[in-house]
């Protein structure tokens, strides 16, 4: 094998636009509709009883860890992104870096994982719906109408529906939405959190804990000291509560500056989101404590929605403003994500890897039948795991954790290899292309292998629910496997299987005709990209070749 220098061209001959709408989204406008997909206020009522369950007053601890892989797997993509700016993302730069077969499985990680969470999204909206009309007209008992299936999955539906509408609509209209629904929640966790400061200033928390650097201490978690197994099964809800940042990378087509704007925008994403977790984690343990009884945080009758018990006591009358915003979130985020899988899949229709009716424009220059095939898939999943799981919250959360964990794995993975000739440039390549995306690759994928293992094994994973298992006389039960093992090998299989059936069907892209398998070998003039005026490349090409 040796490698030689192809005549300058472009940055790919295959990589090309797909139609959709050109410069529609900057920066900030970006970074919005990245918190919207995230939804700390959902995420963290979602999540942190969760991750507080594992990780107890180490929960600060395991935000801030988790944030880490992220981080160094941004590195990568903002690496690929201004080298390859496609909405095809994950899918596209791992067929780039591996070729169709891995980049394929990639795309389906993305897509699979955002029709978990889409689901997820939905049922927690809904229940908040109920509980806000619930505190709005005193009636507790229209917050139990949301454990009716009969109206909690039409619900469901109907706001899947409209989610996908506005999404069909274009990002103009998602960018309009987003800002009055992210503001709602920043007022909403603000004052939450200037709330339970007054009330421990004033001695009046419910279970004071003094804040302490030992939060911050890896020795302490677990009962006897460090257990890699917690750390592994927190930092596998961190992931779940950081995740959706990337979305703005499948809107890089539709950016004012596709090769810049989508990473800067991811940046200040995460940043503010670190921020905002750690202070309000923070302040609710130190108002609550993990007391295991009433309001406190270990309570697990309240765990799944913490903001939902906790809210009344630090807010008052003003809670509802707090489940408005959690409703309100859960909404946004529900709209927002729509964004990532329809992308990702017109995307592969349009390289050949699907179907060509995934890749149908609407008239508003939008993935629209992609849209509504995510959106479709979504609320069937939803129905499937309130059947077969007791708790599809929890589940749902733990296996979405498993797919993002893979597909940000192949994705650093992908830009660490894509980059292998330039590692060693200069300092900042060393950094940016080789280090941090191999480190955070790395650590995601190890953390999907052994959450995998852990779901499968551990009747305490997830929710607990274990299928196929042995009951006993005296009602325990032994052996079996894990809902939430069950879901990821099912998702993950489900697509092996898919992409094995379409490889006959339409070999083109499986025999490497439609996306080259390449690499960027060294630093040279800067190009025109896909004829366009998207702005320059930094790198040309050269493919190995034998």
């Amino acid at each position: 094998m040796s490698i030689t220098m192809r005549e300058p061209t472009t940055t790919t001959k295959s990589l090309t636009l797909k139609g959709l709408q050109k410069g529609k989204i900057g920066a900030f406008a970006g970074a919005i509709i990245g918190i919207a997909s995230i939804a700390p206020a959902y995420t963290m009522t979602s999540g942190t009883g969760p991750a507080i369950s594992v990780a107890g007053l180490q929960t600060p601890f395991i935000l801030l860890v988790g944030s880490i892989p992220m981080l160094f797997v941004l590195m990568g993509y903002r690496e690929l992104n201004q080298s390859m700016p496609d909405s095809g993302s994950t899918f596209t730069w791992s067929s780039r870096a591996f070729g169709p077969w891995i980049g394929w499985l990639g795309g389906w990680g993305l897509v699979a994982s955002t029709a978990l969470v889409l689901s997820n999204l939905a049922a927690v909206a809904v229940d908040f719906l109920f509980i806000a009309l619930s505190q709005l007209f005193n009636a507790p008992e229209i917050a139990d109408l949301t454990r009716n299936l009969w109206i909690n999955i039409p619900v469901v539906a109907l706001l899947t529906g409209l989610a996908a509408y506005v999404a069909y609509r274009g990002l103009e209209e998602t960018k309009r939405l987003q800002y009055a629904l992210v503001g709602l929640q920043g007022i909403a966790l603000g004052w939450f959190v200037i709330a339970a400061i007054v009330k421990i200033a004033n001695g009046d928390a419910y279970d004071y804990t003094p804040v302490s650097l030992d939060w911050f201490n890896p020795a302490l978690l677990g009962e006897n000291g460090f257990s890699f197994s917690v750390l592994m099964a927190g930092l596998s809800l961190s992931i779940f509560m950081f995740w959706g940042w990337d979305v703005i990378l499948t809107m890089n087509e539709e950016t004012k500056d596709p090769r810049r704007t989508p990473g800067r925008a991811a940046l200040l994403t995460i940043g503010m989101i670190i921020v905002t977790y750690l202070v309000v984690s923070i302040v609710l343990l130190s108002f609550a404590g993990i007391g295991t009884t009433g309001l406190g945080t270990g309570n697990p009758d309240i765990q799944e929605s913490l903001f939902a018990a906790i809210a009344p006591e630090i807010m008052g009358p003003f809670a509802l403003l707090m489940s408005t915003a959690i409703f309100a979130s859960s909404t946004a985020a529900l709209q927002a994500t729509l964004v990532s899988p329809s992308r990702t899949l017109q995307a592969m229709s349009h390289y050949g890897a699907v179907p060509k009716t995934f890749g149908r424009l609407s008239r508003y220059k939008t993935p629209g039948a992609a849209t509504l095939w995510a959106a479709t898939a979504s609320v069937v999943f939803y129905v499937i795991m309130r059947i077969i799981s007791e708790d599809a919250l929890w589940d749902t959360i733990t296996a979405m954790g498993i797919m993002v964990c893979f597909y940000y794995g192949i994705t650093g993975l992908a830009a660490f290899w894509y980059f292998r000739g330039t590692w060693f440039v200069n300092l900042g390549n060393f950094f940016r292309r080789f280090l941090l995306p191999l480190l955070g690759g790395l650590s995601l994928l190890t953390m999907f292998g052994k959450t995998l293992y852990d779901s499968a094994t551990d009747p305490d994973f997830g929710s607990g629910n274990m299928l196929f298992a042995t009951t006993l006389a005296d009602g325990s039960t032994e052996g079996g496997v894990g809902v939430v093992f069950v879901a990821g090998v099912v998702i993950l299989g489900g697509g092996g299987l898919l992409m094995l059936i379409y490889s006959f069907v339409n070999p083109g892209f499986f025999r490497g005709k439609e996306i080259e398998v390449g690499s960027v070998l060294q630093e040279t003039e800067m190009t025109p990209f896909m004829g366009d005026s998207h702005g320059p490349v930094r790198e040309k090409q050269a493919l190995q070749a034998d």
